[in-house]
């Protein structure tokens, strides 16, 4: 399944190899036509429900380059680590717990120290992925998973900075700044869009993990005493958004971490995992971040970030709770979870059935024949009247079955054909890409007749 979802992704341009033209760079992949629409519509659904349409929800857009006192005051200069080994014989470099989930899934590694992982792999003698040596590997070591890099124009006066490795500290840092410029009272939520990076090994398994990716998530600030409520709350809330967007729930399940296997800020941690060609993977997060991370912030850099209610003047450290929704992978299972096969040799179709919100083209126009200047001019004038308000495409190649089959396959709703009886009664033929039923329809009511159908 993960084969046909990765050719289909770079034969219709929705993910291409990053830098493919020099052959590639692991781990690093870029968004074609296609998957920066689906991938935007992810983002802007997102934003709608959980930011815009909320009145305890504010939004913000930070720098991916922070002072590096904030990674050591949160605590992943110390703690950001992930146990790595070396092959003796290649060389290859491999993170110790992806290793051992591979060779042996039902062994549970979340939580394990080093030491524990190297006498897994020595008892079980497993073999490297990339040379198939047995019992070859170095002792496990923590490796930490923040990217360096360095600002300052002049060598040897250049100061060492990280890539973010999250983009939740940028809400926690600018807490007393939101306080200060908003009307917002507890509880509230800071919520952000953007890039974040890990220097971590992976195991080439297409966009679910990658050096770099897109996250959204909030900081959702509270009293500590109802950190349970809103935490299912917010677990909810998750679990409603996927059943918006049409995900199954047989693909769906909640698992709780163990308290071994916790982050260093979190007093509990669930995830939303989906059942993925490579076993059930992590969808969204769910953390309860106490007040570790305002505290911290608060210590380290001498700013008073505590919170005063307005009603009772008390004053106090909110406590946190942290819904995180990975905006890559979330592509990636939403295409995993719409793609169907339909029909049997040469009436095959492939269907990209995608909740309207999230098809990159909500409608595509044909003229019957390109040949035909009349019909082109027709399609032409619908198009441009549909594009003011529609994601629109224009197709004129070939023959209109493979034109529908085209679209289908990357989940345009609907396809209107101009044909020559348009030319004469006004109508067009409206195909539904889900039940593939024609009907003609007036062209002075064609918006209507979309925006009904969209809805």
């Amino acid at each position: 399944m993960m084969e046909k979802i990765v050719s289909l992704a770079k034969r219709r341009g929705f993910v291409f190899p990053g830098s493919d033209i020099y052959g590639g760079l692991a781990n690093s992949w870029d968004y074609g036509p296609l998957g920066v629409e689906l991938k935007n519509n992810l983002r802007d659904w997102w934003w709608k429900r959980f930011v815009q349409s909320r009145r305890d929800m504010v939004g913000l857009d930070a720098a991916i380059l922070m002072n590096p006192k904030v990674w050591e005051a949160s605590g992943h200069v110390s703690s950001f680590n992930d146990a790595m080994v070396d092959c003796k014989k290649c060389k290859a470099r491999h993170r110790a717990d992806h290793l051992i989930e591979n060779a042996l899934p039902d062994q549970k590694v979340e939580g394990k120290s080093p030491e524990e992982l190297s006498k897994i792999i020595e008892t079980h003698k497993i073999a490297c992925p990339n040379c198939g040596a047995k019992g070859e590997f170095t002792k496990a070591r923590k490796f930490n998973l923040l990217f360096q890099t360095s600002i300052g124009s002049v060598e040897g006066d250049k100061s060492t900075v990280y890539l973010r490795g999250e983009i939740a500290q940028a809400m926690f840092v600018n807490f007393k700044n939101v306080l200060d410029t908003t009307r917002i009272r507890l509880p509230f939520g800071i919520a952000s869009v953007g890039k974040a990076f890990r220097n971590e090994i992976t195991p080439g398994n297409f966009i679910f993990r990658t050096l770099e990716f897109d996250l959204m998530e909030f900081e959702y600030f509270i009293e500590e005493k109802d950190w349970q409520k809103w935490f299912e709350f917010w677990l909810a809330e998750q679990q409603n958004w996927l059943s918006e967007i049409g995900f199954s729930k047989d693909n769906l399940r909640v698992r709780e971490h163990d308290k071994e296997e916790l982050s260093h800020y979190s007093d509990r941690t669930a995830d939303i995992e989906y059942q993925t060609p490579m076993g059930w993977k992590e969808m969204f997060g769910l953390a309860y971040r106490t007040d570790f991370d305002l505290k911290n912030h608060s210590k380290h850099s001498g700013v008073d970030l505590e919170y005063m209610d307005p009603e009772s003047g008390k004053k106090f450290t909110p406590h946190v709770i942290e819904p995180t929704f990975g905006l890559t992978r979330l592509m990636l299972m939403t295409m995993l979870e719409f793609y169907h096969e339909e029909g049997e040799g040469k009436d095959k179709r492939v269907v990209l059935k995608l909740h309207p919100k999230l098809a990159p083209y909500k409608v595509a126009v044909f003229p019957l024949l390109k040949n035909k200047p009349e019909l082109v001019k027709k399609a032409q004038e619908i198009f441009d009247d549909l594009s003011t308000e529609f994601a629109t495409a224009w197709d004129d190649r070939g023959n209109v079955g493979k034109r529908y089959y085209a679209q289908d396959e990357i989940g345009t709703p609907y396809c209107i054909t101009v044909d020559f009886e348009s030319l004469e009664d006004g109508r067009v033929t409206v195909r539904d890409r889900d039940t593939t039923k024609q009907e003609r329809v007036d062209i002075k009511n064609l918006k209507d007749y979309l925006r009904k159908k969209l809805s």
